[in-house]
């Protein structure tokens, strides 16, 4: 760990406590959150499409640019605590959404395995399960969508 992570930091700090390093390092790297995503106008019901942002890297679930993604994508979500509080399609399994409620880091987490291969090998990444948004028609979107994110 670096010098900016204190030690077990997830366990002893709340989000509102945690440098932007810690911050940073709660992202177990799954891709999830690049993945196209549709609402319901009446129900507000989400659903996931394993179409990604044309920065993430289908074959790693990892940005390709994260220093520079709002330049390329103005819309790119920077999380913070505040934004957490209402974007409510981030998946169970996202380490941000389960320490907000009280819920601790899955088993996998790499900061709980020290591996950052934990997150594919539990299936919980869209690493080898995506594909980018250049590569589809976007008026078939809809034929994209997947059941495998909760």
């Amino acid at each position: 760990m670096t010098l900016d992570l204190r030690p077990q930091f997830w366990k002893k700090y709340s989000l509102d406590e945690m440098n932007q390093a810690e911050w940073e390092a709660l992202c177990d790297g799954c891709g999830l959150c690049c993945l196209v995503k549709l609402e319901d106008d009446e129900t507000h019901e989400v659903a996931y499409t394993k179409v990604s942002c044309k920065l993430l890297d289908c074959k790693t679930a990892r940005c390709s640019d994260y220093p520079n993604r709002l330049a390329h994508v103005p819309d790119c979500i920077q999380l913070t605590l505040e934004k957490l509080q209402s974007i409510h399609w981030l998946p169970s399994s996202c380490a941000y959404r389960r320490l907000n409620e009280a819920k601790p880091l899955p088993t996998w987490h790499y900061l709980n395995t020290g591996s950052r291969n934990s997150v594919i090998e539990a299936r919980k990444s869209a690493a080898g399960r995506c594909i980018s948004e250049v590569e589809i028609d976007e008026d078939e979107i809809e034929d994209y969508i997947v059941r495998w994110v909760r």
